[in-house]
Parts: structure tokens; sequence; C-alpha cells
């Protein structure tokens, strides 16, 4: 009989629980890109367990690139080291005499055991983290007008909470895209509607409006597939929450005939809906 850790039990039962709990997993197109991250997501969360259980490590999946799979192995790696380094929030209670450091990856648990941060540094692999330099690059355009130093304006794109870069092709900027952006004021509730007029008004973000709107996401791929993996380790509920709404997403856009963000969800590797690229931001005192 292996040897199992209580990790292992804690973990690999609540994931049981969610899994039980979920009636009917989405099925997703083959040939979407979600489907890739999909399978590096549940691979990720197989070899976490092994990690965690000390158990042998589970066969790559054929359909994943060398990239991808050295760097699911890396983020899954480091998230099982996180987990076996539980950091109580009892301690808020009872403060040490001097502050803690979280100088290895960890996870803070409040006082009902449950995780409320997942600090993995390094999770992220040299190749990962060039793919998203060259992604960031790409975008230099709409980064740039994305800036504004008007009075009353949106704190997120304020200029003065940018630092300089010493670097010309990096522009220290915030924007958000999204491939089904959801409008504000225009929010509907409940599933799709089948007539498209009848207050369900998601259109694809002013950002990806443009030629290089496929290279962008494209570009963007891999490091979505990772921060995908590593939410489905993290919140395997939300997780597959997710992937339903961007299932539903696309077939409803394709339904409308709506081409542009049925191919923008098509290739979106993301579970999130959106995502905010933020280059030398820095946060404000609140």
């Amino acid at each position: 009989m292996s040897h199992i850790t209580p990790e292992f039990l804690s973990y690999a039962s609540h994931a049981a629980f969610l899994r039980n709990s979920i009636s009917q997993l989405p099925v997703i197109p083959e040939d979407w890109a979600l489907q890739t991250t999909n399978v590096a997501s549940e691979w990720v969360k197989q070899q976490f367990l092994a990690h965690i259980a000390d158990r042998p490590l589970v066969q790559p999946p054929p359909e994943l690139d060398t990239t991808t799979l050295l760097s699911s192995g890396q983020l899954a790696l480091h998230m099982a080291y996180a987990y076996q380094h539980l950091k109580e929030a009892l301690l808020t209670k009872f403060p040490p005499t001097e502050k803690i450091v979280l100088n290895h990856p960890s996870v803070v648990i409040d006082s009902g055991y449950r995780i409320i941060i997942w600090y993995v540094p390094d999770g992220l692999s040299p190749w990962v983290q060039s793919n998203m330099y060259a992604a960031m690059v790409a975008m230099g355009d709409l980064l740039k007008k994305s800036i504004t130093d008007q009075k009353g304006s949106g704190w997120r794109t304020q200029g003065s909470n940018f630092w300089p870069s010493g670097t010309p092709r990096i522009s220290p900027r915030c924007i958000n895209i999204a491939p089904c952006w959801f409008q504000q004021g225009h929010e509907c509730y409940g599933p799709p509607p089948k007539n498209s007029d009848d207050g369900f008004k998601p259109e694809v973000s002013a950002t990806l409006k443009g030629d290089r709107s496929l290279a962008m996401i494209m570009a963007m791929q891999r490091p979505a597939l990772l921060a995908s993996a590593a939410l489905r380790v993290m919140h395997p509920q939300l997780y597959w929450a997710s992937v339903r709404t961007h299932v539903k997403l696309g077939c409803w856009s394709a339904d409308q005939g709506l081409r542009d963000m049925h191919r923008l969800l098509k290739h979106w590797a993301s579970v999130y809906t959106g995502a905010a690229i933020m280059c030398n931001w820095q946060s404000p005192e609140h």
C-alpha cells in the first residue's frame, strides 16, 4: 500500500466533492484553443496530486508541445510545494514579534482552513515569461493610447500610476481585452436569448476590433493556458463555471452570426472572459 499524505487526502477529497457536485461537464469543441487548455489543466492537476501524495508522475498528454509541457510541469511542482507549506491565519490573532516574509512558495489559509492566498514565485517558466513579453510588445500601439491624465478619469489609466520604461519597445500603459465584452449598463442576467436584441449585448472589446486582433490572441495563448491551469488547481468550481460560460458564449455567437466574436472565442485560450494588460503599473496608495 502506497503512502498517502494528509495533504493529498485533504485536497483530493475536496476536489472529488466539487467534481461530484457538477452535474454535467461542458463539452468543448475539439478545434477550440480552450480544448488544449483543458487538456493541459487536467494534466497540471494530476501532476499536482502526484507531487503532494509522493506518487509517480502522470504521463504527459501527446497533444501538448514540449514548451507547454515543461511550463505546465514547473507550475504543478511549484503549486504542490506551496500547498505543502501552509501559513495559517491564526498568526494574525497571535502575531509573532517580527513580520513574516514569504520567501518560498506557500499558501495562506484562514481560521476555517480555507486557502485565501496562493504565493507561487517562479510558477511561470522563462518560456512563458518570454511569450508574455513578446505579446506585450506587439500591443505597444494600443498601450500608448490608453493613458489619460484628465481630471476625473479612471485611476487604472492615470499616467501618474506608471513607472517610466528604460526600454524603447515597452509602453507603460494599461488596456483591457476581451473577445466577448459586456458593456457597462447593458448587462442581462440569465441564459443568452435566441434574439440578440433582447437585452443581451456583449461585443468584442474595442482593443480587439482591428486587423491584428487574432494575432494578439494567438500570442497570448500559452500564458493564458498556464493561468487557466493554475485556476484548475486553485478553484475547480470556478474553473468549470468559466469553461461552461465560454462554451455557451461561443455557441451563442455562432447562432447569432457574430463571426468576429465567434472566431476570437474559438482561439481564446483562457477560461477567463477577459484580460487586463498592465505594463510598469504601480498600485496607488489607499
